[in-house]
């Protein structure tokens, strides 16, 4: 005779996978991301977050982290995210080349910052998280979070000293980056981003501007080139995290939380690791003397920029309001004085 105990007793011991066959059948989510970046600068700018998402998300969801250029050009990385062929990208806009009316203000857009720190102030305070959140929304990508990498300098095999040496010098640099250096002189040079070492060496490139100090160290390109100049034309890169639309969607809000913490410690890892870097390889360093152009010499170049930017206004209403808040920012910035800026921008 089975008794009201008993029968729960019974139904107690019935077999968990019985009970939890729906659960289990969810199936782990695996994301493939690639980077902007070559394998020894990654290590930095995105594996520890990577890591860390992996570490915590466990059996739900695990990223697949894949470097510059391995399973398709960065040039390609947007159009590869948008079809749904990676899930996931870190890079700047003007890198992978997205069809937007923003993308020249990603990577580094002259002048439009000084420090790191003026980019996430730039995304969180002054606007430009919607702008972007809109542009790359319509497109099918999900912009999760910008950040701050490093300042923008010149390392060059022969000394610069004056802007008349950056003529005719054959340069790595970022898209917009290039078209502003062109009314100097510079030949901007675009390669794979794991070719530039050998390039330099064998005289296809005379220098990189593409990065500061920190990275010349750390990807090897110290070892090649034997000057670096003080004088930059942004003081920050400006980069995001990007997913696919489809794919973002799909998450658990959880597990999207979980994406934008990780990508936050990712950006504010880089800002002590370049900071600190920066400074420390300038005073440290001994792969490469440092150069300066004169303050009065290089403001032909600051005055330039103020030009640049009329002129990438013109082009459309969206790129003059972004323009519009680069420079409110900016005069901001001045007005609050030292140490926010030291003299005019």
């Amino acid at each position: 005779m089975t008794t009201r105990r008993g029968f729960i007793r019974g139904a107690a011991v019935l077999p968990a996978a019985g009970l939890a066959t729906p659960a289990l059948a969810q199936s782990k989510i695996t994301w493939r991301l690639q980077t902007y970046a070559g394998a020894a600068l990654a290590e930095h700018v995105v594996k520890p977050a990577i890591d860390s998402f992996n570490k915590i998300a466990g059996d739900e969801m695990q990223i697949e982290l894949y470097f510059a250029d391995q399973l398709v050009p960065t040039g390609e990385l947007f159009q590869a995210m948008q079809r749904g062929t990676i899930d996931a990208v870190q890079s700047d806009d003007d890198s992978m080349a997205s069809p937007t009316d923003v993308t020249v203000f990603g990577g580094y857009f002259p002048f439009a910052s000084r420090y790191s720190l003026d980019v996430p102030v730039l995304f969180n305070q002054y606007g430009l998280n919607e702008i972007w959140d809109e542009e790359y929304s319509r497109l099918g990508v999900k912009h999760i979070s910008a950040g701050a990498w490093d300042p923008c300098h010149f390392a060059t095999k022969d000394p610069i000293r004056s802007l008349k040496d950056l003529e005719g010098k054959r340069v790595f640099t970022f898209p917009t980056a290039g078209r502003f250096l062109s009314q100097f002189g510079v030949v901007p040079v675009n390669l794979p981003w794991e070719d530039i070492e050998v390039a330099v060496q064998t005289g296809e490139l005379d220098g990189i501007a593409w990065s500061g100090i920190t990275e010349d160290y750390t990807v090897g390109w110290a070892d090649v080139t034997n000057y670096f100049l003080t004088n930059n034309i942004s003081g920050a890169w400006a980069g995001s995290f990007f997913a696919n639309m489809e794919r973002w969607e799909e998450l658990p809000p959880h597990l999207q939380e979980l994406l934008r913490v990780c990508m936050d410690q990712s950006h504010y890892y880089r800002q002590w690791w370049y900071w600190g870097g920066e400074a420390s390889l300038r005073v440290n360093g001994e792969k490469m003397e440092l150069t300066t152009i004169p303050d009065e010499e290089w403001q032909t170049v600051e005055d330039a920029a103020l030009k640049f930017w009329d002129e990438i206004a013109a082009e459309s209403p969206t790129k003059a309001k972004v323009v519009e808040i680069l420079k409110k920012y900016n005069a901001d910035m001045v007005k609050a004085g030292r140490p926010y800026r030291y003299g005019q921008a």
